[in-house]
């Protein structure tokens, strides 16, 4: 069995990237049909999705359209917090998380999809050689 805690393997290009960001499934929601729209264009840019990625990026986008229609629905009609509502907005955030890191949506994960472009540390002074 394999683990991949600590470092990771570095992303790169694909390949078999698209070139063209097929449509938003139509039973997306609203939200998460956006997500789709806002982040598709980057992972095209950066080559690394394929057509069989497509469902990964499916996932992220309905848990990060999830998380934003229970913002909605965290609070009652006098303000209360609905404990029940918050775990699940949470879960969806935590879930959108970590399939983000998955496709170099994050800031980490974006690092390490420039460093398989870029491998040049000469004019870095903490680097050890």
């Amino acid at each position: 069995m394999t683990h991949l805690r600590g470092k990771k393997p570095p992303i790169s290009r694909d390949s078999n990237a698209l070139a063209k960001a097929p449509a938003p499934p139509k039973h997306l929601s609203t939200y998460a049909r956006a997500e789709w729209k806002r982040i598709m264009p980057g992972l095209l840019e950066r080559g690394i999705i394929t057509r069989g990625d497509l469902g990964g990026v499916e996932d992220y986008c309905r848990a990060r359209g999830l998380a934003r229609e229970l913002e909605a629905k965290v609070r009652d009609e006098d303000g209360n917090i609905d404990p029940k509502m918050t775990r699940l907005q949470d879960k969806a955030m935590q879930t959108a998380r970590q399939l983000a890191a998955e496709y170099g949506l994050s800031p980490v994960s974006r690092a390490r999809v420039g460093s398989a472009a870029t491998d040049d540390d000469s004019d870095n002074p903490l680097m050890v050689r």
